[in-house]
């Protein structure tokens, strides 16, 4: 009996000690933001702002103007800056908690081919990683699959939620890819050369991809007569209702990924990672194809590279008109995601206008993921999925929300790391 009574106060413990905040109430009333700096994610910046919200809904952004707020709830802005929540796409938030932990991590299938796995079902709403995003303004994602050659399909969801089905904003909109590298690096515990070299088996790698595309055309112009869920899976990449998304970084990579998507009838297609992007902005740009890169915050991924190649590539794409955004692809790419907007902030000190910056982890993003119709820019109409911050969100030191909104909703600030740092400030504050 003493041994039962253990393990269930263990279990309460770790509950307690674990859950998320309860998601945030259906907004009730009104909201007006006043007085505040709107970056509204297109460019535009209103300087003296009235924002409302009604039912989750923008219905007006403006200037501000003589208008009857008295049956609204009012949050005077004066000297802050309002912005629309950041998007963090190819993010594997909500299925990994501890990396350390196997019974934490669920991002990947065995297998090559997975264009059937869908990433959604193994989202975790309370995950702490997931949580610690939104006091930095992150309060959207694009959750991806990792692994294979085909990892399988991602959605796309928001922050504050219940369960999975709750957190959808749109699933199941794309197919992730992982292109064969044209170069490999030998294998240092086998006493290999680290430097780059020619993969041999490049081609036989592709030819596997292509022939995996070509059975999924004949599975769809047969019978049918049996469900294949992998080939079936791959049917709306023809059609126009999910994305391509493909890692690759290399130029030679990137343009055989270009062609075979081309060849393949594959209606949208999107390059994700891209550090040699710039070598082929050109062909990038004459195809309408968009590009996620890979973390800001990275060395030089060639030897002859430029110091702070990853810092203005972002910059030499759009220059070439390249529609671009940003993630945290890398090492730790779960934990880094919360600093998506200082990534932004570092590409306009490397020539990009901050107004721009923004857009790679608002509006572009939005378009990238196809929900640019509800997310992404602060129009009347879209959802009042936004945040308020004392200074410029894009700088670490002044990036301090006050409030943060998903859908109308008012959603917590609050996670395990701010909890510590107020214990630890009050403990020195307090002189002990």
């Amino acid at each position: 009996m003493k041994k039962n009574i253990y393990i269930v106060l263990l279990a309460l413990c770790t509950s307690f000690g674990f859950a998320q905040q309860t998601p945030a109430s259906k907004q009730s009333k009104p909201i007006a933001i006043t007085g505040a700096t709107a970056h509204l994610g297109n460019g535009d910046v209103i300087e003296n702002s009235l924002i409302i919200f009604k039912d989750g809904k923008l219905t007006t952004v403006s200037s501000a103007s003589q208008t009857d707020l008295s049956a609204m709830e009012v949050i005077k802005a004066d000297g802050k800056h309002v912005y629309p929540g950041f998007i963090v796409p190819s993010s594997t938030l909500g299925l990994v908690e501890i990396d350390a932990v196997k019974a934490t991590s669920d991002d990947r299938e065995m297998g090559e081919m997975n264009p059937h796995i869908r990433s959604i079902i193994a989202y975790n709403t309370e995950s702490k990683v997931v949580e610690s995003m939104r006091p930095n303004g992150v309060l959207m994602g694009q959750i991806v699959p990792q692994g294979g050659r085909i990892s399988g399909t991602s959605s796309v969801v928001q922050f504050d939620a219940w369960n999975w089905e709750d957190a959808t904003v749109k699933v199941n909109d794309g197919i992730y890819m992982n292109w064969p590298s044209s170069f490999t690096r030998g294998r240092w515990w086998l006493g290999e050369d680290r430097g780059l070299k020619s993969n041999e088996k490049y081609n036989e790698q592709v030819d596997e991809v292509v022939s995996f595309f070509n059975e999924t055309k004949a599975y769809a112009a047969g019978d049918q007569p049996v469900i294949n869920l992998p080939y079936a899976a791959t049917q709306g990449l023809f059609d126009g209702t999910k994305k391509l998304y493909i890692r690759v970084d290399d130029e030679k990579g990137i343009t055989d990924a270009i062609h075979f998507a081309k060849n393949n009838n594959v209606q949208h297609m999107v390059i994700v990672g891209g550090s040699e992007a710039y070598k082929v902005a050109d062909l990038l740009k004459q195809n309408n194809i968009p590009v996620i890169l890979q973390r800001v915050h990275s060395l030089p991924s060639r030897d002859d590279d430029d110091y702070d190649m990853a810092y203005k590539l972002a910059n030499l794409l759009v220059e070439k008109g390249v529609l671009v955004a940003l993630n945290a692809n890398g090492q730790m790419e779960r934990m880094h995601s919360r600093n998506l907007p200082f990534y932004a902030g570092t590409t306009v000190a490397h020539g990009l206008d901050k107004e721009e910056a923004l857009k790679l982890i608002t509006s572009n993003t939005a378009k990238i993921l196809g929900i640019d119709k509800d997310y992404g820019t602060l129009e009347a109409g879209k959802s009042a999925t936004l945040f308020i911050s004392e200074g410029d969100a894009l700088d670490m030191r002044t990036n301090r929300l006050t409030h943060a909104f998903i859908d109308g909703r008012l959603v917590s600030l609050e996670t395990h790391q701010t909890e510590l740092y107020q214990r630890y400030d009050n403990k020195f504050k307090a002189g002990k």
